[in-house]
């Protein structure tokens, strides 16, 4: 029995054991873990040199302008300035230009970027096309609103299993998606081709779902849980923590 009662049960999962010591190698400030590599140039489409792989910076801020760019698209705007980006994401319009720049010529001075033809190129870079299958552990408040959230599908991502401990909510639908019993997630991974793990787990089960996760196959986990995960140092563990970022707006705001 969960010591914290029926509302910490509802909050997730319950398992096994606490975090463990700090991640072994570096951490980015964004929280991504991954090994140093030295970055090869290809050529693309329009002849430009570009590195076959992207540090992990700027993959930061395409990633935030895909955002930017597929929300404008839904309000219906068909063109975008970098000053316009810049004001929704905090990055200096000079280095959106020259982001994009690196990867080619995709706008035009006085007129600004075409979205959907922007859309799909940074699509391209970060590779994000076609659809990427997750998994989904903890079916709580958290994991509930996680699954139904229509953010991923946008991107090109399906949740493709939800997991819980809980027999009252193994079986029930979560957003789309029956939950299964905790016990079947390597073997469901493995059929369901999942390439990704999400933890929506209290912190003192986080490491017992990370470990599971990584004995299944899986190189990525995005933790949405405050431990400090204990990974092999080939997985790739994003954090996030809306505390930590509303900290960071503060610090601006009261200095």
């Amino acid at each position: 029995m969960d010591p914290g009662g029926r509302d910490r049960r509802e909050a997730a999962f319950h398992v096994l054991r606490p975090a463990r010591r700090l991640p072994r190698g570096g951490c980015t400030s964004t929280g991504l873990r991954r090994p140093a590599t030295t970055a090869r140039a290809v050529t693309n489409d329009e002849g430009v040199r570009v590195p076959d792989r992207l540090t992990v910076g700027v993959a930061a801020r395409l990633s935030r302008y895909l955002q930017v760019l597929t929300q404008a698209k839904k309000m219906g705007k068909d063109r975008i300035s970098s000053q316009e980006i810049s004001d929704y994401t905090n990055i200096n319009a000079t280095q959106i230009r020259r982001d994009l720049s690196a990867f080619g010529k995709f706008g035009k001075r006085g007129v600004g970027y075409n979205i959907d033809s922007l859309l799909g190129e940074i699509r391209k870079i970060l590779r994000t096309q076609g659809q990427h299958n997750i998994a989904l552990v903890g079916a709580g408040r958290l994991g509930q609103a996680i699954a139904s959230s229509p953010i991923f599908a946008e991107h090109g991502i399906n949740i493709a299993a939800v997991f819980d401990t809980d027999p009252d909510k193994v079986g029930r639908t979560v957003g789309n998606v029956p939950v299964t019993e905790y016990s079947r997630l390597k073997e469901t991974v493995r059929e369901k081709n999942i390439i990704v793990g999400v933890l929506a787990v209290p912190a003192d089960n986080a490491q017992q779902a990370a470990d599971d996760l990584v004995d299944a196959g899986l190189k990525i986990i995005f933790n949405y849980s405050e431990a400090l995960l204990d990974v092999p140092s080939d997985v790739q563990v994003h954090t996030s923590n809306p505390a930590v970022e509303l900290l960071h707006a503060l610090y601006f705001h009261l200095t």
